[in-house]
Parts: C-alpha cells; sequence; structure tokens
C-alpha cells in the first residue's frame, strides 16, 4: 500500500483538497476559562461554573464530549449521553475548578484518546460512563473536605465503577471525503445486568450572532431544519450547507444555542427554546422545551438503547455537504471507509513508530500521538473586543480596563492551536506548545512550523517582542525555548533532506526581537544574570518568583540565566546555518557567540564565582538584598540543573563556510583577558568546539548529584528538586516568617499557582528531555574519555550517551507494563493492571510522582509528556547500537 494518509498531508500543504477543515477542533472546557469571564474579580470558575454551562450560551468558543468541529468552529458535532439517573444530561466532561479541588483544577472523568491521524482521516475516542448516577456532589464536597496533604478523591473511588457496571461509549470517525465524515458509535455494556442508554449524537452552531458584532468571524444566525431524507440540515453563510444523517429512526430534537437566562438570572423571559432544552426535555422530562417545528441551531439524534451484559450497540450517523450527500448513506461503502481508514492509518505509524519497540512500547506511542492530534482546538480571542465588551450585551466593569491581559489588546487569536490539555488547559501555553512541536515534527511537520511561526506573528507577538504565555496573564514569562523548538524542527526535516531556511529565517527573525525583549526587560544590573519570574517552574523556589520579594531587592537566577545562554548557543546555530547561503546572518552569529561568553563568564566568575558554589559542586539562585549583600539560595533543584542546557558545538565544517565569523571568534577569544579564563566555554575539539556554561570538572560535579538516588535520579527519571531535602528542608528567615522547601514527591501542598503544579520533587518531562538532549551534545564532544558513575555510588560508568539513554529509558517506563502488568503511571488500582477492559488504556499526565511514578496533575497532558514518543525512538536506537 502507499501512505495514503501522507498523501493527503501533502494534498492538504498544497490546497488541493482541504482534508483538515475538520477535526477534533472542539474543547473539552469552555466553561471556567478567562475568555468567558465578564466578572469584576477576575474569579473566572466563579463566575461562568460547570452548572451554567448546559444553559449559557459561550461567546468565543464551544466544548463538546469526543466532538469534533471545523477549522473556525462554526458547525460542532459531539455526543450526549443520559444513563436515566444523572442529574443532568451528560454534554461535556465534569471536573472541579481551581477552588474546589484539594490540589487545584481536575477532571473527574476517564476517558482515553485511542487512535488519530493528521488529517483526522480516522480517530477513535472511548468515554467509561457509570450506569449508577455520577457522583457530581460527592466529589465535590468530598475533595472540598481533603487538605493539600492528602490525596485527591477521585470517581474510582466513588464505587460507580465497581462490579463493572458502566458503559464504554467508543465514537469512531473516518473521512470519505474532506466534507464527508463517517461517524460510529459503539456502546459496550461492561456489567452484569442489562443496562439502559439514552444517546444523543449532537449538531449545533456556536453561537456568532447574539453579540451585536458584525465583520470577520460574525455571521448570520444559521439554520438546523429537519430533511426529508429523515436527517437534518445545517445551513450557514460561511461554511455552505451540510446534512448529518442517523442511521435507524431516533427521534430528532430541536432548540436554539442561546442562553436560558430564565434559569441562569431569572429573567422574566427568555428564549422560546434555549441551550439547556435537550437536558429540560430528556433529564427533566419536559415536551415543551424542544422546538416541535423541527428547527433551531441545535438538534440531537435521540436513541434509546436497552444493551444486553456483555454486548454492544452500534449507532451510525454521516455529516456531509449537501453537495456531496451519498443516495445510500449506510451502504456497503460506510463499513469500507472505516476498515481503509484504519488500515492507512496503521501503515501511516508502521513508518514513524520505530521498529525496535516492543509491542507494548509501540501501543504506547501510538496512543501518545492519539492523544497529541485529539489535543488540538479551535482557539478565539480578542483581548480588544474582550476588554471593550459585546454592543448587545451588558458593559464590562470598568476595573478590566487596567486588569488582566489589559496590555495585549493587540492579540487576535483564531486558529487552531495545540494545546496542552483541552479540559485542565483549553488555552495555549507558549513553552509547552514548543516541547509539543518535537513528537509532531515526526508525523506533521509542516503543522508544527505552521504553529511556531503563528506565535511569532504579529497578532500574537507583543510589539515589544514578548511572546504571549497564557490567557491567565500573556505578559508572564516563560522559559525562551522557542528558538530550540525552531532549530530542532529544522534539523528533523534536514534529516529526511527538507532544509527549509524560509521558515528558520522567519523565527530567527522574529526571534531576534524576542531576545532583545529579554536582555532590555529581565537583566536587572545589566551584568548579564537574568531573573524572569517563576519562569514556568511554579512553586520552585523560596519565594513566588513572580512576586515582589518579601525580603526586598532582586534575584539573580541560576535558571534565567541559563535559559539565556541556551537561547544563545541556539540563536548561534541558527545564524550559522543561514549564514551558509546569506553571509550577513554570520554577524549575527558573532552577536550570539559574544553575548554567550559574557553570560557564561557572569555566571561562573562575576563577583568571584558567580552562581556556582563551589563548596557544593552546584549553581544556587542569589538573593540581592542591597548594599553588597548577597544571599546564595542554597536549595537543590532544577534551577541548578538547567546550566547544563546550555552548551552548543560548532562544527569546523562549518565554521569553514562562515570565515568571518570564525575570525571574529578567534579573536574574541584571544584579545579578552577581561573574561575571566571564560575561553574555557568555548573548548577546542579535533573537530569542533564545545560551547557550555560549565567546564568539565563543574559538568562532573553536578552529574554527581543528578545521577545520585538519593539525590535527583529517580526509577523514573530525574526529580525536580533532591530528595536531599526530604531530611534536610531549606529553610529560609524574614522578619520572623519562615519560608521552607521541602521534597514534595507529589501534588503540591502549597497553594502557590492554585496548588495544582509542583516542582518541589516529581519528574517533568520536558527538562528531562532537554537534559538528555545535552548530555548526547557532551557525548559528542567528549566521547568515550568522558565517563561517570551511573547511579552515583553504583561503580558503574557510562560515557555520556549512555547515559542519556538511560535517562530514556527509565522515563518510558512510566508508561509500560511491568513483569506484573502494572503500568507505574496508574498507580494502585487493580482494574488498571488485571482488567483487560481498562489496562491497555494510556493517559499522559503533567508529572509524575518523584518515587513512584503515579500520574499527577493534569491527565491528559500529550503535550510536553508526548516527548515519551521521542524517548522511545531513544530506546529503540540503543537496542540496533
Amino acid at each position: 500500500m502507499s501512505d495514503r494518509e501522507q498523501q493527503r498531508l501533502d494534498e492538504d500543504v498544497r490546497r488541493e483538497k482541504n482534508w483538515k477543515r475538520w477535526g477534533p477542533y472542539l474543547a473539552e472546557r469552555q466553561w471556567g476559562t478567562v475568555r468567558e469571564d465578564y466578572s469584576e474579580d477576575g474569579e473566572c470558575w466563579t463566575y461562568f461554573p460547570h452548572d451554567h454551562a448546559r444553559s449559557r450560551a459561550y461567546r468565543w468558543g464551544e466544548d463538546g464530549l469526543f466532538g469534533i468541529t471545523d477549522r473556525e468552529c462554526r458547525l460542532c458535532f459531539a455526543l450526549a449521553l443520559w444513563n436515566g439517573r444523572d442529574p443532568i444530561l451528560k454534554e461535556r466532561l465534569f471536573g472541579l475548578t481551581g477552588p474546589e479541588g484539594n490540589h487545584g483544577e481536575d477532571v473527574k472523568e476517564y476517558y482515553f484518546y485511542l487512535d488519530a491521524t493528521p488529517t483526522s482521516s480516522y480517530l477513535k475516542g472511548l468515554y467509561k460512563y457509570p450506569q449508577a448516577e455520577f457522583p457530581y456532589a460527592r466529589l465535590v464536597e468530598e475533595n472540598r473536605r481533603r487538605g493539600r496533604h492528602e490525596p485527591e478523591f477521585e470517581v474510582l473511588d466513588t464505587g460507580v465503577f465497581d462490579g463493572g457496571r458502566y458503559f464504554d461509549v467508543q465514537v469512531e470517525y473516518a473521512k470519505a471525503a474532506p466534507d464527508d465524515v463517517l461517524i460510529r458509535i459503539t456502546i459496550s455494556n461492561r456489567g452484569p445486568e442489562a443496562a439502559s442508554l439514552h444517546l444523543l449524537p449532537t449538531l449545533w452552531f456556536r453561537n456568532t450572532w447574539a453579540w451585536g458584532r458584525t465583520g470577520e468571524g460574525y455571521w448570520p444566525k444559521p439554520r438546523i431544519a429537519r430533511a426529508s431524507d429523515g436527517g437534518v440540515g445545517a445551513e450557514h453563510a460561511s461554511l455552505g450547507a451540510f446534512r448529518l444523517v442517523a442511521d435507524g429512526k431516533p427521534e430528532w430534537l430541536f432548540t436554539d444555542n442561546e442562553t436560558n437566562a430564565v434559569r441562569l438570572f431569572g429573567a422574566a423571559e427568555g428564549p422560546a427554546f434555549a441551550k439547556d432544552g435537550f437536558h429540560a426535555h430528556v433529564v427533566d422530562g419536559r415536551a415543551d422545551a424542544v422546538n416541535r417545528d423541527g428547527v433551531g441551531t441545535k438538534a440531537a439524534a435521540l436513541y434509546r438503547l436497552d444493551v444486553p451484559a456483555g454486548e454492544s450497540a452500534v449507532v451510525k450517523l454521516r455529516l456531509v455537504a449537501e453537495a456531496d450527500a451519498p443516495a445510500a448513506p449506510f451502504g456497503r461503502e460506510f463499513g469500507t471507509v472505516f476498515t481503509n481508514r484504519i488500515a492507512e492509518a496503521d501503515e501511516f505509524y508502521a513508518s514513524r513508530i520505530p521498529a525496535g519497540l516492543t509491542d507494548a512500547e509501540r501501543a504506547v506511542s501510538r496512543q501518545g500521538y492519539a492523544g497529541l492530534l485529539w489535543s488540538r482546538q479551535f482557539y478565539y480571542f480578542s483581548v480588544r473586543d474582550w476588554l471593550d465588551g459585546d454592543p448587545a450585551q451588558p458593559p464590562p466593569p470598568a476595573a478590566r480596563r487596567t486588569g488582566r491581559n489589559s496590555e495585549w489588546q493587540h492579540l487576535y487569536n483564531r486558529d487552531v492551536v495545540s494545546m496542552p490539555d483541552k479540559w485542565e488547559y483549553p488555552w495555549y501555553a507558549a513553552w509547552d506548545l514548543a516541547f509539543h512541536m518535537l513528537p509532531f515534527a515526526r508525523v506533521d511537520t509542516e503543522f508544527a512550523k505552521e504553529q511556531l511561526v503563528l506565535f511569532s506573528r504579529e497578532w500574537y507577538m507583543h510589539p515589544n517582542g514578548q511572546l504571549p504565555a497564557y490567557e491567565f496573564a500573556f505578559g508572564d514569562v516563560n522559559p525562551p525555548v522557542h528558538a530550540w523548538a525552531a532549530w530542532r524542527l529544522y534539523k528533523i526535516a534536514a534529516k529526511r533532506g527538507e532544509r527549509d531556511r524560509v521558515f528558520l529565517s522567519r523565527l530567527f527573525q522574529k526571534l531576534c526581537l524576542n531576545f532583545t525583549w529579554w536582555v532590555n526587560r529581565k537583566d536587572a544590573e545589566g551584568n548579564n544574570l537574568f531573573g524572569g519570574g517563576f519562569l514556568g517552574l511554579d512553586n520552585v523556589g523560596v519565594f513566588d518568583r513572580s512576586k515582589p520579594l518579601p525580603t526586598g531587592g532582586h534575584l539573580e537566577q541560576a535558571d534565567g540565566t541559563a535559559w539565556m545562554g541556551f537561547y544563545c548557543t541556539t540563536m548561534m546555530s541558527m545564524a550559522l546555518e543561514l549564514a551558509r547561503t546569506n553571509p550577513a546572518c554570520g554577524d549575527m552569529a558573532s552577536k550570539f557567540f559574544e553575548h554567550f561568553i559574557a553570560i557564561a563568564d557572569a555566571m561562573n566568575n562575576l563577583g568571584g564565582s558567580g552562581l556556582w558554589c563551589d563548596d557544593d559542586g552546584f549553581y544556587y539562585d542569589q538573593l540581592h538584598l542591597g548594599g553588597g549583600h548577597i544571599v546564595p539560595l542554597r536549595v537543590r533543584s532544577m534551577v541548578g540543573i538547567i546550566p547544563l542546557l546550555a552548551c552548543g558545538l560548532l562544527e569546523y565544517d562549518l565554521l569553514d563556510m562562515v570565515p568571518g565569523f570564525t575570525k571574529r571568534m578567534e579573536w574574541f577569544l584571544e584579545n579578552r583577558p577581561d573574561l575571566h579564563g571564560q575561553v574555557a566555554c568555548a573548548v577546542r575539539g579535533e573537530r569542533h568546539r564545545l560551547l557550555a556554561i560549565p567546564t568539565r570538572e563543574r559538568l562532573v560535579r553536578v552529574l554527581h548529584y543528578v545521577l545520585d538516588e538519593n539525590e535527583f535520579l529517580g526509577p523514573y527519571g530525574i526529580r525536580s528538586l533532591s530528595r536531599v531535602h526530604h531530611d534536610r528542608p531549606y529553610v529560609f528567615g524574614v522578619d520572623g516568617h519562615e519560608y521552607r522547601v521541602d521534597y514534595e514527591p507529589g501534588e503540591s501542598t502549597s497553594g502557590l499557582f492554585g496548588g495544582n503544579s509542583n516542582w518541589r520533587g516529581p519528574i517533568w518531562f520536558p527538562i528531562n528531555y532537554l537534559l538528555i538532549e545535552a548530555l548526547e551534545r557532551y557525548h559528542h564532544f567528549y566521547g568515550d574519555d568522558l565517563r561517570v558513575e551511573c547511579p552515583t555510588g553504583s561503580g558503574r560508568l557510562m560515557n555520556l550517551l549512555e547515559v542519556a539513554q538511560e535517562l530514556s529509558r527509565r522515563l518510558t517506563t512510566l508508561f509500560v507494563p511491568g513483569p506484573d502488568g502494572r503500568r507505574p503511571f496508574h498507580g494502585d488500582d487493580p482494574r488498571f493492571s488485571d482488567d483487560p477492559h481498562w489496562r491497555d488504556l494510556v493517559c499522559f499526565h503533567e508529572y509524575f510522582h518523584g518515587d513512584t511514578g503515579r500520574g499527577c496533575g493534569a491527565s491528559h497532558q500529550t503535550g510536553w509528556t508526548a516527548l515519551v514518543l521521542r524517548c522511545l525512538e531513544d530506546v529503540a536506537r540503543s537496542r540496533t547500537r
């Protein structure tokens, strides 16, 4: 067979066929987001809670259960379910808001992404729906009762899945053509008795007409109406005419995607048919809640299914452009399309998942790619319109004018974007997205390029050069990894013979602006030692590094400074590559080279030893209190490991092609004695130079801690805080107040950042992966001459490539069943190791317990945790060496 999925990707890139028009671009949570918050206090979770979601029309997007939509989120399709017992029609996933959860936001459902292709030619997902009443109130009450030192209370803990009394709801999508989507829903009763289910496959239009605005993105009110063939027709001014047909004889229900102001706000009157009409009809038994005339902006096919114990029921639907609607939508072709798309998906991944993996590892990889592809989402946010409010709605409070994101009025996002997690993080995070693009490069390089370029465009990047961070605070500071992602993406494609210098040049130019923003804003004293706030590491520090310090003064951060060194080496590499065909870029390469040397010098030598502590053999943040009083904050954390990442190689073959840069570099190294011997940071080898912050001796000393199982090295990767702080917490006193850093291997016991993020001990994939890559670069320079104990104290010597491979192996074992069938990330529930309906299901959590490997934080962050796919490739390569 030919690689048909790759052909579809190529046709889409060439704009011959619009294969990506439809995809899983629907959010899993739109309520409780900043965009939907028009409150005075900015408490988005309380302004638009889950209880409002079924009744209030969204302003900026839509959400649904395993849904799809077009790339502009005009027409949406998703599932709705009712087991006959729930107080709420299940139209979306439920979870706790930040204030409700004892560890912050948390989705309280079991759902899994099983398969996906980049063009969404095939998608498969699974939702587990209890047959007993869903325990909404109990989940809220018990988690509210529990403190931060107690575990989260999960749905499995309530007992509603005991005895297998639940439905497996599997949804599959297969495209017969770009505008012809076949839908197959399989309901399996896993319980011991027959059970009934109401299934409502639902089609609706996003509300773009109720806000009093016109222009781009605002269209006249569309229409869904009963069609003569027993289906429904949907007409939209921009999208055109589509038809949804349903197999069998369901009851069609119609309402409007309009806010139920009577229920929510006690209004005297509201729309005749509101967004929650299907809930009112099915759950409350109100026949008048739906439009019997068969017209509206929201429609559902109601199936009442009785499923015997251990058996399944299958429902088929088809969403197709009116002009392409077939005469027999559910004939033999329907099954053939699914068979072909599944086979084509298998073929696509057969050439992209390394052959050296076991069957279990390949299955993990396949589900990882599925999660990555399902997590693309239409993201719409115009900050100016949000601040101004809408003409047809009450004006927002005046405080918004100077509040959240008020300095980002240029920002206008209306794109499909890779999300960290479509429930807990249904908004992009710039540094998360950079990591997403590496696994994306394996399956959809063009999408990865487009995403990186998008964030540098004028309607994303601030005029001052800053990249937007995330919607809670676009002006917050994320680690500068965008350049690294672009460079890595370029090199991955170059290995296939695709040197896209236009892509590289576009990003290089914009990133020069971003680099300048960093230099101007985050080097407080102009001495090449940088701050930057929490820099994505949330509560890793002694203080909240994003707020004024309780001591006064300022921090010089080992990670902030190292990130800038890392940024320099990456930008220098990009400039040298561009200088192959554009000699002017050699001047920029010199600029970044010299800036790197200055940063390395400051970090290692300023004031005697910079941020290096020779007594400990580690890099620390320094607290400047004024009057020359400096206090090193001697916390052994990931902050002191990040300086190892700032290393790059200069190949002599390349240097010969850019003589201007080479001449300037050699002059600089020979004529700047003021750099205190930092020529050691540009070590000459036989074939290349190494640029690095740590000298060889300091690298070895830091690795002594990194590879010590009593410090950073855990059974499943590198911890974000040394385990030494379990018995020796770091304590800092200020005016009678004590600030502590303890080793916390799982969820945070602190309320910082909502309490749902913790860098005081768990394992995080992004920094682990960057460290693996850095070790590979060090090995490329030092070779087998540099060997270290791994683990420290074991007597087992490894070169740094072998150390990198060992770290990759440890990270991948989080997801692979051990001899007892248990996958560490699942924790101790025996269902995940023994039950055939649970044991092969994989989630990719935000981070992992530093000792046990249990998954923590967001449960579907197949964003940066998808880096395990790259680690699996490393494992496969190590087996062939």
